[in-house]
């Protein structure tokens, strides 16, 4: 039964507009029918059937306020398994954009970016090593905050949940970087904080995040992060 139900679960991703659907959820955001029809450039007909089969294979949870209909990824865990299938996905040597717009989009993707609800990218690398240099992560022994990481959060009045099976931290290997960036709790406790003490904001369509100066300063009050790193 279990080659059956990994071989379900597979098949889900083995089509271009749901796996579309899957990368474009990793914002962390809920999303309606229509939005991803749209990102997806698919009909709205098509787009409902194939939510239907993300649903009920539970990789999206469905959300209804009023007569709107949305849509998210079901967990950290499956956007954990989105994130490592891309990774895993992306060629050694992608090809080059085909647009002066998909370039911009690239760059920006690839310099800063939300990975379900936590950072990624050029930006989540440099924090993360910064955390592992100040002693407050441990990349040793696998992702683990130290106690002096624990206080670290606790300074910037960041809530760390302890409670739930979530890992407090686990690496997340970066598509883009290669490498692996803090996700768990305390990835998505930081990132939460990052946007709404605005060192951070998204920027476009995607899940790109840009670095405010505001954010260049508390990152480098904070962490030692040279501004620079993060352009």
């Amino acid at each position: 039964m279990a080659s059956r139900d990994l071989a379900a679960l597979a098949s889900l991703f083995a089509d271009e507009t749901r796996a579309a659907f899957c990368l474009a959820l990793l914002d962390g955001r809920a999303w309606t029918a229509g939005e991803l029809a749209r990102h997806a450039g698919v009909a709205a007909s098509t787009a409902s059937e194939h939510l239907g089969k993300l649903i009920s294979g539970g990789v999206l949870a469905e959300e209804r306020q009023g007569r709107h209909r949305y849509v998210r990824l079901a967990g950290p865990g499956i956007a954990q398994l989105v994130e490592d299938l891309a990774a895993a996905a992306a060629p050694a040597a992608p090809e080059p954009p085909r647009s002066l717009r998909a370039a911009s989009a690239g760059r920006a993707l690839a310099r800063g970016r939300t990975c379900y609800d936590h950072l990624a990218g050029r930006l989540g690398i440099v924090v993360t090593d910064a955390m592992t240099e100040r002693g407050l992560l441990r990349q040793d022994t696998g992702f683990a905050l130290t106690d002096r990481g624990v206080a670290w959060f606790g300074e910037l009045g960041i809530a760390l949940e302890t409670k739930g099976r979530r890992p407090m931290a686990r690496g997340c290997l970066d598509w883009t970087e290669r490498r692996p960036h803090l996700a768990g709790t305390a990835g998505a406790a930081l990132c939460r904080h990052a946007l709404d003490a605005g060192w951070c904001v998204r920027i476009g369509s995607e899940r790109a995040v840009k670095v405010t100066a505001e954010g260049e300063r508390a990152l480098y009050e904070t962490l030692g992060v040279e501004p620079a790193a993060l352009r």
